[in-house]
């Protein structure tokens, strides 16, 4: 089976999602930016915009596993979360002085927070899920990262989701459940 690598989506269908910070600045190190997350996806969820089956928010990118079930307006739920996100980033950056690191020269803005290159893969089926969601919650103590001695203590995660099924953050749901 080949997995084809998309920059958009499809209602309905589950994908692994990433987005980057522009120039993998750590712009998501505080728990501040971390919950600015967290909150969206508990607000688009509880909307009926999306489903969120596992993530994690690292300090300079984000994955997600999830369902995009209808637009928010003319909006994909994508599309609100990237364009939300970072007007509410650029707001902070620009109260702490630091909005300059994400100047950018173009003609259609004068910042990018996320980087244009974001990810989706179609999820499809079990084991590619399994995968994912295993790349996703081993992410923090993965190379580099060393966010936590134990992947299940790494807090902006679904890992401890998926061991222990409390839902600490209000909006996820297991992939195994999914008809």
């Amino acid at each position: 089976m080949q997995i084809q690598r998309k920059s958009y989506f499809e209602i309905d269908r589950i994908y692994f999602f990433t987005a980057t910070i522009h120039q993998w600045l750590p712009l998501l190190s505080s728990k501040e930016n971390k919950e600015l997350i967290v909150n969206y996806l508990k607000d688009l969820s509880a909307r009926g915009f999306i489903k969120v089956y596992s993530f994690v928010i690292m300090p300079t990118h984000i994955h997600f596993i999830w369902k995009q079930l209808q637009k928010n307006g003319k909006e994909t739920p994508q599309g609100s979360f990237l364009k939300y996100t970072a007007h509410e980033f650029l707001k902070i950056l620009n109260q702490n002085g630091t909005s300059k690191l994400y100047e950018v020269n173009a003609a259609n803005k004068k910042h990018e927070i996320w980087q244009r290159d974001s990810l989706s893969i179609e999820i499809p089926g079990k084991g590619f899920a399994k995968q994912k969601i295993n790349y996703i919650h081993f992410n923090p103590v993965s190379g580099k990262w060393n966010l936590a001695k134990d992947y299940l203590d790494y807090y902006f995660s679904s890992a401890q989701f998926y061991e222990t099924g409390v839902d600490r953050f209000g909006f996820l749901n297991n992939i195994f459940y999914e008809d």
